[in-house]
């Protein structure tokens, strides 16, 4: 798998978590069945925001190649509020199958980010 991160924005600035290390925490966790209209990220900017230029076609595509590729064997991972950690081109998969739920792993105990105030680019890949 590919090194990534999951990011939230915060009053001490972008906080980031190691996705790899999410894993492992949750390797652990029973999952369970999660209703996909329960996910919120659904209806809201997830991979593109405000500060970002408008993805292109391009940018697209490459999601696109991404969700195609993914594994729904794999659970997505939920922070303790329901928020996608980890898992949104399942999702997305998913509901391009008209799947009604996908399998996930939430969080008891949201972890400490791995980076604080930090910037996507600067992190190590």
């Amino acid at each position: 798998m590919r090194k990534q991160y999951h990011f939230r924005e915060s009053e001490r600035g972008l906080l980031a978590w190691d996705v790899h290390r999410l894993i492992e925490l949750t390797r652990n966790v029973e999952p369970s069945e999660v209703e996909l209209s329960e996910i919120r990220e659904i209806d809201e900017p997830y991979w593109y925001d405000a500060d970002d230029s408008l993805p292109t076609c391009r940018d697209l595509m490459e999601h696109m190649r991404l969700v195609e590729a993914t594994d729904l064997a794999y659970p997505i991972i939920l922070s303790p509020d329901g928020r996608v950690m980890d898992g949104m081109h399942r999702v997305v998969k998913a509901l391009l199958q008209e799947r009604t739920t996908i399998m996930a792993t939430r969080l008891s105990v949201m972890p400490a980010p791995d980076y604080i105030g930090c910037e996507p680019d600067d992190l190590p890949y």
